[in-house]
């Protein structure tokens, strides 16, 4: 059975600010949902003056995510702007009360500011502003454990130009999910519409996964952490010759260089699979709050789907109507599907001719995967401030867009940078 792939000139998928694959960024909603537990903080009138100085700075940027490139110039503005936001933003009620008269702050070309008003705002949250109605992508958590700070200018000054190498690294993605996938395209005409096709291609995944053993990109929502998380596997597979029936979660990395990445790199790897896992479980355990669903992403459950969605459904066996009834028929695959195998696999692979340069075979660790979620969710929620790359992980710095700009990499010595696809 085929896959389907959303197709409306009405609707567009935009990309993720983060360096994230294209198959995992989700489709935006409108924006009249509110997101609950959004942190609060009280500030000035002068320091909103400041803050939204700082935003009209970035304006050029942000409202062109699809630039080519970052000048020196832009980025260099644009990263003051993000220090003097992020300073402002952690100020607490009394620090406002008594301390706004002295604060300097360092915004270039901020124009005019705004009248002396006393007022009170809300300062909000980067989940609330960049993942409103989209969910947090598992990719977000990985490159907030990457470098928190990177993650943050990415959001606020626009995501840097894909390298060689990741171009490469997706072309070869392509090229697996082409193995065993066959797409089709869909016409939708609304959010539920793409949902729906979501749920679909999952049902048709895990019924691949079962007959044929294995299957690739398959699509995932669940609630984890107090959030709702998205995300695309990379693959799955039913393990040869053993007499469990767990499957196991696969992610391939291809590499510009003939050599496997460093131990962070790794790190890094195991923390995208373990989310994976995480969500899978959560959802063929029925751990899927559907009314907080509906209302987090603004869908209708009544919604009719458009024609075209129906007879996809109706080839593939369902009588759906709404996306309640897709809704449905996927918790009915989850509860016939087994909990993630315990073991995880890295696959490291030479992007000149695709040979296997090694594999990493390691353990689920529940313990440690929501405590890596829970601290990437306190910089997303604003709880606290993004924080610079470790000293002894500087290395990183090489390879960055903000590094020119950034005080954590006036520590590193310029090297020849380690890059993945």
């Amino acid at each position: 059975m085929p896959r389907l792939a959303a197709h409306s000139p009405e609707m567009t998928e935009p990309r993720s600010p983060i360096n994230t694959p294209p198959e995992e960024v989700q489709t935006s909603q409108n924006s009249n949902n509110v997101v609950s537990e959004i942190p609060l903080e009280i500030i000035s009138e002068e320091e909103m003056a400041i803050i939204e100085a700082a935003f009209a700075a970035t304006r050029s940027l942000v409202k062109s995510p699809l630039r080519a490139s970052l000048s020196p110039a832009h980025v260099q503005n644009n990263v003051r702007s993000i220090q003097s936001i992020t300073l402002l933003s952690k100020r607490s009620l009394s620090s406002c009360s008594s301390q706004s008269d002295s604060l300097v702050v360092d915004v270039e070309d901020s124009g005019r500011l705004m009248s002396s008003q006393k007022r009170n705002r809300v300062v909000a949250s980067l989940l609330s502003r960049h993942r409103r109605k989209r969910g947090l992508a598992v990719t977000d958590i990985t490159a907030t454990e990457w470098c928190e700070k990177k993650m943050e200018y990415t959001l606020l000054c626009g995501k840097p130009e894909k390298t060689k190498a990741m171009k490469a690294g997706s072309i070869r993605h392509e090229a697996l999910e082409e193995e065993v996938i066959k797409k089709v395209k869909v016409r939708v005409n609304s959010a539920e519409d793409v949902w729906a096709l979501k749920f679909l291609n999952f049902i048709v995944g895990a019924n691949q996964l079962l007959f044929d053993g294995l299957t690739r990109e398959l699509p995932l929502v669940g609630f984890a952490e107090g959030v709702w998380m998205v995300g695309v596997i990379d693959e799955i597979r039913m393990p040869e010759g053993q007499s469990d029936a767990y499957p196991m979660l696969v992610d391939t990395k291809t590499r510009a260089e003939a050599s496997l990445p460093r131990e962070p790199q790794r790190r890094n790897g195991r923390l995208q699979l373990m989310c994976y896992k995480h969500l899978w479980d959560s959802l063929v355990a029925d751990d899927f709050p559907s009314g907080q669903f509906f209302e987090f992403f603004s869908l209708n459950p009544n919604h009719v789907l458009s024609a075209q969605v129906r007879e996809s459904t109706a080839k593939c066996g369902f009588a759906a109507e709404t996306l309640t009834d897709m809704l449905r028929y996927s918790r009915n695959t989850w509860c016939m599907l087994p909990p993630a195998h315990e073991k995880l696999l890295l696959r490291y692979e030479f992007q000149a001719d695709q040979s296997l340069l090694g594999e990493d075979q390691f353990e689920y660790d529940l313990d440690w995967v929501k405590g890596q979620i829970k601290c990437s969710l306190e910089v997303w929620r604003g709880e606290r401030e993004a924080s610079y790359t470790p000293e002894d992980e500087r290395w990183k710095c090489w390879s960055c867009k903000f590094a020119s700009e950034c005080p954590a990499s006036n520590s590193c010595s310029p090297r020849k940078k380690d890059t993945e696809g």
